[in-house]
């Protein structure tokens, strides 16, 4: 019996996102909030976010992350996210994105019941503290590809 591979993974990313934030929009649990037009997305950034479906294409990025990670949290989410910030005449450095857009979309996904909290279990290594996607989440992941 041959395995069948996941389409996810098949598929562009960037497509895939695309398709996934469409979906997010008809969730009620995902709502952009009113302070999204006023915020940057990190320190690296010069001005505000000016796209319009900027929250769901994050969420959307974000849940495609702990698919593919399994357990992933807000520090490692604003590594990801980072950017190297313009100093001016000094070197560019690498700056983490900011934490309150993640930390925000996590807990629409927890209410829409995509993803859950999993502590550490001690005694257990492969088991890391973070974010974990619910068998509701896979379902409406994999329903997509």
């Amino acid at each position: 019996m041959l395995m069948e591979k996941n389409k996810i993974y098949e598929l562009d990313a960037q497509e895939y996102n695309l398709k996934l934030a469409e979906a997010l929009k008809k969730i009620p649990e995902f709502k952009s909030p009113d302070w999204i037009a006023f915020v940057k997305s990190g320190s690296a950034k010069e001005r505000p976010i000016d796209d319009e479906n900027f929250w769901y294409k994050r969420a959307a990025s974000i849940l495609r992350q702990i698919y593919r990670r399994g357990s992933v949290g807000v520090n490692r989410l604003r590594t990801k996210y980072g950017s190297k910030k313009n100093r001016g005449m000094k070197p560019e450095r690498f700056r983490k994105a900011g934490g309150k857009i993640i930390r925000t979309i996590l807990q629409q996904a927890d209410a829409a019941g995509f993803t859950e909290i999993q502590k550490h279990a001690r005694g257990i290594r492969n088991k890391k503290p973070g974010r974990v996607l619910t068998q509701r989440g896979k379902e409406f992941l994999e329903k997509l590809s």
